[in-house]
C-alpha cells in the first residue's frame, strides 16, 4: 500500500492557483533553502499519513472545487503516491492540477523514476526550481525569479499572468489552536504579520 506523508491540507483557497483549489503539503524535503516559508515541513519525517484514494474522495467532496495544488515538503519524493492521488481524481473529475517542486523539470525529467513521469504527465502546471531569497522579486506564485512556471497542458496558459505577475497575496485560515498561512506570501509578510499580532 501506498501512502501520503502530509505536513497539512486547506480544503479551500484561492491564493495558489487559479480557481478555488485545495492544497496539499507534503512532509519531507531533500533541500534546504534559506529562508524557506515552511521549515518545519523540511524534514523528513513521518506526519500525517494517508491512503490517496480516501483522500481523493474528501477533495471530490468539497464544493465547488476547481483543482488542486500540492506543494510541500518536497512533492517529487512521494511522487507514487501522489500519482495514485491525481489518478484517483482525474477518473472522478477532470480537476486542474499545480505541482511545486526544488526540483527542476529538466532533472525531473532525467530521473529513471516511472512514477516521475507519471506525475508529470497528470500535472497542468509544474513551478520548478530551489527557492533563492535574493531573487525574491515579490512576484506571481513563485518564490524566487530564477523558478520557473512550466505550462505541461493548455489549461492555465491564458491565465499565465497569475503565475507570474499577479500580486501576491495570502489567507489566514484560523483553527483552535493555531494559524495557517496560504500563499505565496510578499516579501516582509512574515514581520508585518507578527506586528500585528503585537508581538
Amino acid at each position: 500500500m501506498t501512502l501520503l506523508n502530509l505536513a497539512e491540507i486547506c480544503p479551500s483557497t484561492h491564493t495558489l492557483g487559479p480557481g478555488q483549489r485545495f492544497v496539499v503539503w507534503v512532509q519531507g524535503c531533500c533541500f534546504n533553502c534559506p529562508g524557506c516559508v515552511s521549515p518545519t515541513w523540511i524534514p523528513q519525517t513521518q506526519a500525517t499519513l494517508v491512503e490517496p484514494l480516501p483522500l481523493a474522495n474528501y477533495i471530490i467532496s468539497q464544493p465547488g472545487i476547481d483543482g488542486i495544488t500540492v506543494s510541500g515538503g518536497e512533492p517529487m519524493l512521494q511522487a507514487a503516491a501522489l500519482s495514485e492521488l491525481f489518478s484517483y481524481l482525474r477518473q472522478q473529475r477532470d480537476l486542474s492540477i499545480i505541482c511545486y517542486s526544488g526540483f527542476t523539470y529538466e532533472q525531473l525529467q532525467a530521473k529513471s523514476e516511472p512514477a516521475i513521469s507519471q506525475v508529470l504527465n497528470q500535472i497542468d502546471v509544474l513551478i520548478d526550481g530551489l527557492y533563492v531569497a535574493q531573487l525574491n522579486d515579490n512576484q506571481g506564485r513563485r518564490g524566487s525569479s530564477n523558478q520557473v512556471i512550466h505550462f505541461l497542458t493548455q489549461r492555465h496558459v491564458k491565465e499565465a499572468d497569475f503565475f507570474t505577475q499577479q500580486p501576491r497575496d495570502v489567507e489566514i485560515h484560523v483553527r483552535e489552536a493555531s494559524a495557517l498561512i496560504v500563499g505565496v506570501p510578499p516579501i516582509n509578510f512574515s514581520s508585518h504579520f507578527k506586528h500585528a499580532l503585537g508581538s
